[in-house]
């Protein structure tokens, strides 16, 4: 429940670990699954302690299953906040899977996460915005309340052409990653929650988007705020706050999403180097964090993901979207 008269908006972070970055950017050695969960999770929640903020962390399955990482993300669900599923082996080319791997990513992210943390999942966020008509099948015959995948802007695929040029990949991983930060067409979706439309079923599933900017449909989430630091953090803070200026003229109530290297810094994962504004220092950009949300919490009410999809659900007039992506050969 809010205490007063700000809109609502969500916060949540995408608790990506230190092997899912290098297995996404092809490095050796994430098979191993090296962890900075231990590191990362206890500076995120005293951060989030301090300022009184309670938000969705969207958890990885593999990371919960292996124990050196369970304490620390048994400590989440501890603190107050809520859990979200993340899938299980964070692949961001789940949209060629079969509904069958969909289902079994699915479920065992479930199974592990509501063992290390006592919580069902009710929302999901594919990797790298990973999203298919498959998926939102499995998720509404699962019994989700919300998924929040889309990312409604037209620079995915420069983001990823950025990406790739910091690869070693083969051809064939790259085309496994060619969506990888979604598609240009993309920057069409609404930025506005909505309930998806599947087989003929208007009252499901609720999306809540990745907002991007009203009208210019250009990500703030706060990595490319980072980004925008490195060359001017006037600039950075300028641009965050028109970003939630234009929020409340559209009455867009936005979702905003963190990561756990808006935290740390090139001093703490020397691995991750090749990664945007990883020449910070983590307490660098701690502080840019922090002022991010104080602006964030100016503007809105700050509030769980599962919070904000609950009140979604008592609009009255609520839009309902079919599906529709890009036909791709499913993987068998």
């Amino acid at each position: 429940m809010t205490t007063n008269n700000k809109p609502l908006a969500s916060l949540s972070l995408d608790l990506d670990n230190l092997w899912s970055y290098m297995k996404t950017h092809g490095d050796r050695g994430w098979e191993s699954f090296p962890s900075y969960l231990d590191l990362v999770v206890p500076r995120v929640l005293e951060f989030l302690e301090k300022r009184g903020l309670k938000i969705t962390f969207f958890v990885v399955g593999q990371d919960a299953a292996l124990e050196v990482n369970q304490a620390a993300i048994r400590s989440l669900a501890d603190a107050g906040h809520e859990i979200g599923n993340h899938s299980f082996n964070h692949e961001p080319w789940l949209h060629l899977y079969s509904e069958q791997q969909i289902e079994s990513e699915l479920s065992r992210t479930e199974e592990q996460l509501e063992r290390v943390t006592g919580q069902k999942t009710i929302g999901f966020r594919g990797p790298g915005y990973s999203l298919s008509l498959s998926v939102l099948r499995v998720l509404t015959r699962r019994g989700y309340q919300y998924d929040a995948s889309t990312l409604p802007t037209f620079l995915g695929p420069l983001a990823r052409a950025y990406y790739f040029m910091t690869t070693k990949l083969s051809p064939e991983e790259k085309a496994n990653r060619k969506l990888l930060f979604g598609q240009l067409q993309d920057g069409l979706r609404p930025l506005r929650p909505y309930r998806w439309s599947i087989d003929g079923v208007n009252d499901g599933l609720i999306e809540i988007p990745v907002t991007t900017m009203p009208i210019f449909r250009i990500p703030f989430h706060v990595s490319y705020i980072l980004y925008l630091y490195r060359f001017s953090p006037v600039v950075a803070h300028i641009y965050f706050r028109l970003a939630m200026i234009l929020c409340r003229l559209t009455r867009t109530h936005p979702s905003l999403l963190l990561h756990p290297l808006d935290f740390l810094g090139g001093d703490d994962v020397k691995e991750l180097s090749f990664f945007p504004a990883m020449n910070l220092r983590g307490e660098e950009k701690v502080k840019l964090v922090s002022d991010i949300l104080g602006i964030y919490s100016d503007y809105f009410t700050v509030v769980p993901m599962g919070e904000h999809a609950r009140a979604i659900s008592r609009q009255k007039e609520i839009a309902a979207i079919e599906p529709q992506f890009r036909s791709i050969p499913m993987r068998s």
